[in-house]
């Protein structure tokens, strides 16, 4: 709530200010019309506490037909000013922005602010009294800690271009800023990757391991992650023993890991970053460096003493170099945080009193010192700790863990990718039940198409089908993986989770359906790939300009050619078949 305001008009935008225990300032440092960047900054008198102080400004509710948000998910919807809850972000939980987009998936307003490491809540509530949008930016809200001096840059875009691109626009921003630049992404990072989460658990068998390993490279995967499992043989679902790291399932792990790589694979290890479990070696020498120990999986180290912060680098970094490494998952970062018993008290030990800053110097020191050993080493982050802040020491962010539901992963595939910049954006694991059709399995992959596929079945006992597709879906984003990753990507109808997706670089697209709904070209190019991602075989091209003869091949899931033929696509609607989660090839005969 705003205990007490200032009111500050900057051209069209009136803002509140609550100033109850500071002073504060607002200015105007970009004005390009409608596109805006203010500088907001804080001072605090006397060194307390500063109060949860909320900057709000409103708009008419003209043209809105949704929300996006970060990690929406299926609720895109709008939402009323009675509805309490807000969009929190932190360094691990989403990103410090929000768009409303328009009918025809036009930028409304996109706001966001430069402070991506500590807590921020951020909302855009319909207010039914005046038919507008209050649009507020709140700081200090979880505040058990001094803070002397602030300052953050809020970006206000009003421009009407795709909701996309606006976000896109912003994630170039945030990466302007010194302590937000992303970096670098292996070659590896872009390539399909096999996990063992799915069908192992922590039930991992080394000689099947291998073995899952020689047909995954056969079907196109270039890299493996060994999930939760290989450091322990207890395999409870929980993390007891976590925090030795010594790998008990896998006694010589630097044999393993250099077979798999013998056989042209990188390998990655996973690692729950803030747990230590009671029943570690790493509990009994950290008692008493825990933000909590009564976490549901187990007590969470706390990264504001640097004794932790060391611990832990230092497992990543032999890890790395003994067994020789060429990637980590780090998982559960988001656990790092406040608890109701964290302790914000004096204490000398401690060198940092925020726990996000203190995250954010824990990771910058992991992504410097295992690119000494490994300067191509990936690392994977999930969601929700895909933002800006994360980019600086992961250079794979994947989608939340959502198995078995394919219209999830497309959707969270696109909203990562829309903020990602050039960080590579995987899929969650694929999963499926292999009494599935063929092409019913097709839908679980195909969803994952613009973005890097992960894959964690069992392949040695997936029917011939199965692996049929997989090997043909997966040369085909291998041969195309520069225009999935690098071309220009346009999701569409977020409110209906992305029925329709298209990416285009030079002279080619690839329009993706998922959904029985028209795709839509302003132009035609000279190469048009049709992915039919949908369990039906009738495709509708609505052409804006243009026309032109093409040579097309389809194909069916599994790869095998079912048709070649010349088709001609005139300006307006042209209805054709694709088989279902089949592939439609066009090449302009001119």
């Amino acid at each position: 709530m705003i205990v007490s305001t200032t009111e500050k008009e900057i051209d069209s935008l009136i803002f509140n200010i609550n100033e109850k225990n500071g002073s504060t300032n607002l200015e105007l440092i970009t004005d390009e019309g409608a596109l805006q960047i203010f500088r907001f900054e804080y001072q605090n008198h006397g060194g307390s506490f500063p109060e949860p102080l909320t900057l709000q400004w409103r708009i008419p509710a003209t043209k809105v037909k949704g929300m996006w948000k970060p990690t929406a998910d299926f609720s895109k919807r709008i939402e009323a000013d009675w509805e309490l809850e807000n969009h929190e972000s932190r360094i691990s939980i989403d990103a410090p922005v929000i768009s409303l987009f328009g009918n025809n998936d036009e930028n409304v307003l996109c706001f966001a602010c430069s402070n991506a490491i500590n807590r921020v809540e951020m909302a855009a509530k319909y207010r039914e009294e005046d038919n507008h949008f209050y649009c507020q930016i709140i700081f200090f809200t979880e505040s058990k800690y001094p803070v002397k001096d602030f300052s953050a840059d809020i970006r206000i875009d009003q421009r009407k271009i795709h909701f996309s691109q606006a976000l896109k626009e912003t994630s170039k921003w945030w990466e302007g800023y010194e302590n937000l630049k992303p970096t670098s992404v292996p070659a590896i990072a872009k390539k399909p990757l096999y996990s063992t989460w799915y069908q192992f658990h922590q039930n991992l068998n080394e000689d099947l391991l291998f073995k899952e390993c020689q047909i995954a490279k056969d079907l196109g995967f270039e890299s493996i992650i060994i999930d939760d499992g290989w450091q322990t043989k207890d395999t409870n679902r929980g993390y007891d023993y976590t925090g030795d790291w010594l790998p008990e399932r896998f006694l010589n792990m630097a044999e393993l890991v250099q077979e798999i790589q013998n056989i042209g694979m990188k390998v990655g290890i996973w690692y729950s970053v803030p747990f230590c479990g009671k029943k570690s070696k790493a509990y009994q020498k950290f008692k008493g460096k825990f933000l909590t120990e009564n976490h549901r999986w187990a007590p969470v180290f706390d990264p504001r003493y640097p004794e932790v912060r060391n611990y832990l680098v230092g497992i990543y970094v032999s890890a790395v170099k003994d067994w020789n490494l060429d990637g980590l998952k780090l998982d559960f970062i988001d656990d790092f945080r406040s608890y109701q018993e964290t302790p914000f008290g004096s204490d000398s030990d401690r060198d940092f009193s925020s726990i996000d800053e203190a995250v954010d110097a824990l990771l910058s020191q992991v992504i410097v010192e295992v690119k000494k050993v490994n300067p191509e080493i990936f690392i994977e982050f999930r969601q929700k700790y895909t933002g800006p802040a994360m980019r600086k020491y992961g250079n794979m962010l994947r989608a939340f863990d959502c198995p078995g539901d394919y219209t999830m992963n497309r959707v969270r595939i696109a909203d990562i990718k829309m903020l990602c910049g050039d960080t590579a954006v995987h899929s969650d694991m694929v999963t499926w039940h292999f009494d599935e059709t063929v092409q019913d399995a097709a839908l679980h992959y195909l969803n994952t198409i613009f973005g890097v596929p992960q894959i964690s079945v069992m392949l040695n006992e997936a029917p011939e089908s199965h692996l049929n597709m997989i090997r043909f879906y997966t040369k085909y984003w291998n041969e195309n993986s520069d225009i999935l990753l690098t071309g220009k990507f346009l999701p569409t109808s977020p409110l209906a989770n992305y029925p329709v997706q298209k990416v285009e670089k030079d002279d080619k697209i690839i329009l993706g359906i998922f959904e029985n709904q028209f795709l839509k070209l302003t132009e035609l190019h000279e190469k048009i790939d049709v992915v039919n991602a949908k369990p039906s075989e009738d495709v509708v091209l609505v052409v804006k300009n243009g026309k032109g003869e093409y040579n097309c091949s389809l194909y069916n899931c599994e790869g095998i050619l079912v048709q070649k033929q010349k088709i001609y696509l005139e300006e307006g609607m042209n209805t054709f078949k694709i088989p279902k989660c089949g592939l439609a090839q066009m090449k302009s005969t001119e």
